[in-house]
């Protein structure tokens, strides 16, 4: 729900470094908030998201993924960020997972995914609140991803989804956390939302 709000209760207590403090809200049974604009007032706090271009001709098409130094990651350094790709089958469902330290950048160039994301960020303004997106080859979007929110995705659609993504840090899985895609706090709702 676009007003759902989980910041009066602390939640699970997940991890912390560095003044960053996690934990898991206790959500109702949902999606959040479905993130239809860029500049929706409902994006956690952090979240960002910008279109990208496809130049397509009769022989594909053709995206720009990434310049360093402008756009979403314009604050990666050159000499830690990381560029990856994640191949996903239909009805895949990959989630959830947070980073203390690490910001992505998503680039779903391939496919259709459903994005979920929940501010695990203890003291932030939009502490348990989660949006849902629905990006890809529809809705060519990139979202950057900041430390503390937990972030998943489910393939949808009728076709293998392609991810690539940007991190500003090298892979460092001390860094990174994981929740259950079904956990009972989270309370996400991966079922097709019947309308």
């Amino acid at each position: 729900m676009a007003g759902e709000t989980a910041a009066e209760a602390t939640g699970r207590r997940l991890a912390s470094a560095g003044g960053l403090e996690l934990a898991v809200p206790e959500c109702a049974k949902g999606i959040g908030a479905v993130i239809g604009e860029v500049h929706s007032p409902h994006l956690i706090a952090g979240v960002r998201v910008e279109p990208y271009s496809i130049h397509a001709d009769d022989r594909g098409y053709f995206l720009e993924v990434q310049r360093l130094g402008s756009g979403l990651a314009a604050e990666f350094p050159a000499a830690t960020t990381q560029i990856s790709a994640a191949v996903n089958y239909l009805g895949t469902v990959k989630a959830f997972h947070y980073h203390l330290h690490q910001t992505d950048c998503w680039v779903p160039m391939k496919g259709m995914l459903q994005v979920a994301l929940v501010d695990l960020r203890l003291g932030s303004p939009t502490f348990g609140l989660r949006n849902t997106m629905y990006l890809g080859a529809l809705r060519p979007w990139q979202v950057l991803i900041p430390p503390g929110v937990g972030h998943g995705y489910k393939v949808i659609g009728g076709e293998v989804a392609v991810l690539v993504y940007m991190t500003d840090r090298f892979y460092n899985p001390r860094d990174e956390g994981r929740i259950p895609y079904n956990d009972a706090s989270l309370n996400y709702d991966w079922e097709t939302q019947r309308k």
